[in-house]
């Protein structure tokens, strides 16, 4: 079956559900209390040792992690590395054969072997109840070799968009963006209204490199069967004209000044404060940073933001990701049951729905059974957009998302006019010969 129709029919579908639940959300509050049958087991003096990139562990979740240690003397100890540096402190770590219980790593069909060596490293999750509740397409970007190695708990809706203040918008009288056209000329007007168009945090390393594998749907669009040729080895990033457009058209955002002057030392973490402080117009997060906003910034609104697609390349189509940041149990843990304990216990349906609730950054879960928590503004976004969408080039493609933090660091010196973006997309093609010839694809 064609995937991409696979995963635009499960985002409606996902869609749909989440929105029919939503009408009877019960905005449970963090107070709430979080009951479990794991209160009913003897209690354990264990720890385990959690290891995961910044931004991977939600607040909710350290709360359910208090309520799970209440209940079974099982202590999870949070070990957050920057996430510019999670990469190699986490490959370093399995190297060694160091004992970790559980490590955070990002979930993709095509790189949990070459990343990760799950095989080696991560426990086989295969036949844990809560696989048969997980969304099928996340459980596919899990699995390697026909083994489940990671839970994956996401918000299936979070596409990376843009997210713009709308108050600015109607101030200098600008439209949503139809085109790149329109984009270039929104961001002239508010550059020259004395704003910054786009906040971008370029110093955590990886978030700029977003702009370029999410528009996966609008490539195929514009070069049909584009991803199948560069899986097979029929086509490079080099000679691919529309890959080259999207790098340009950054690279022009960049140039003409419209990420402003600190884009190189701003960082994800401020994102909501500096969004709020409306020095910046736009921003590229998803639909659940209105919300994040509200809750961490006194006196600012949800309401006062809005969405559209990144348009680079014309793209009006919204971009799916069913690959996102997991948790897999160390195969060198001595406590490898009480790990599965923890998954368990955080997949039970009223935890599940306790972090949905309680997460602003998230609209929905990728676990049937949940009560999605859309509001009107992004309702409308969906019924604007989500008619035809597509999976991203870092899912779609293999060899690919391994080396996101090299293709950050390769788009940095481009923005700094150190290289050129043909020089970006030749390094992309020389890394993924690499590892091509390293798993010996007999493409390579």
């Amino acid at each position: 079956m064609n995937m991409k129709r696979v995963w635009s029919m499960a985002l409606v579908i996902g869609i749909a559900g989440g929105l029919l639940g939503a009408c009877g959300n019960s905005n449970s509050k963090e107070e709430a209390q979080v009951n479990s049958s794991a209160g009913t087991e003897k209690k354990k003096n264990v720890t385990l040792s959690y290891l995961a990139s910044q931004d991977w562990i939600k607040d909710p979740e350290m709360k359910l992690a208090e309520k799970f240690e209440e209940q079974t003397g099982i202590h999870i100890d949070y070990q957050i590395v920057p996430s510019d540096q999670y990469n190699n402190v986490l490959k370093a770590k399995l190297a060694s054969g160091e004992a970790l219980d559980i490590f955070g790593g990002q979930s993709g069909k095509f790189d949990l072997g070459p990343l990760y060596d799950v095989e080696n490293n991560a426990v086989d999750l295969t036949n844990e109840e809560w696989v048969k509740r997980e969304d099928p397409l996340f459980i596919e970007q899990a699995t390697w070799n026909s083994k489940v190695y990671a839970l994956t708990i996401w918000d299936p809706s979070s596409s990376w968009i843009i997210v713009y203040n709308k108050k600015i918008f109607d101030q200098l009288g600008l439209d949503v963006p139809k085109s790149y056209a329109d984009f270039l000329q929104d961001c002239e007007k508010i550059k020259a209204a004395g704003i910054t168009p786009i906040y971008e945090p370029v110093s955590d390393g990886w978030h700029h490199v977003l702009w370029f594998p999410e528009l996966g749907v609008r490539y195929e669009e514009q070069d049909p069967g584009l991803a199948e040729k560069l899986i097979n080895n029929k086509e490079k990033f080099e000679d691919a004209a529309v890959l080259e457009q999207s790098l340009t058209q950054l690279n022009e955002l960049v140039q003409k000044g419209y990420f402003g002057d600190n884009a190189f030392s701003n960082t994800y973490a401020d994102t909501e404060k500096n969004m709020a402080s409306g020095k910046y117009a736009m921003t590229v997060y998803n639909i659940g940073l209105p919300a994040q906003i509200e809750k961490s910034v006194s006196g600012s609104s949800a309401s006062d933001y809005g969405f559209f697609p990144i348009p680079l390349n014309d793209n009006q189509n919204l971009n799916v990701n069913p690959a996102a940041p997991s948790k897999f149990i160390s195969s060198n843990s001595k406590h490898i049951e009480e790990a599965k304990q923890y998954f368990a216990f955080l997949t039970e349906q009223e935890n599940l729905q306790f972090l949905l609730d309680n997460e602003p950054k998230f609209t929905n879960l990728n676990f049937s059974g949940v009560t999605a928590k859309f509001n009107e503004e992004q309702k409308a976004f969906f019924d604007s957009y989500g008619k035809k969408t597509g999976a991203v080039y870092q899912t779609a493609i293999n060899y690919l998302n391994p080396q996101w933090m090299d293709i950050g660091k390769d788009m940095s010196a481009m923005m700094g006019k150190q290289m050129t973006v043909k020089d970006v997309l030749k390094n992309i093609d020389k890394r993924r010969e690499q590892q091509a010839k390293t798993a010996k694809d007999s493409n390579w």
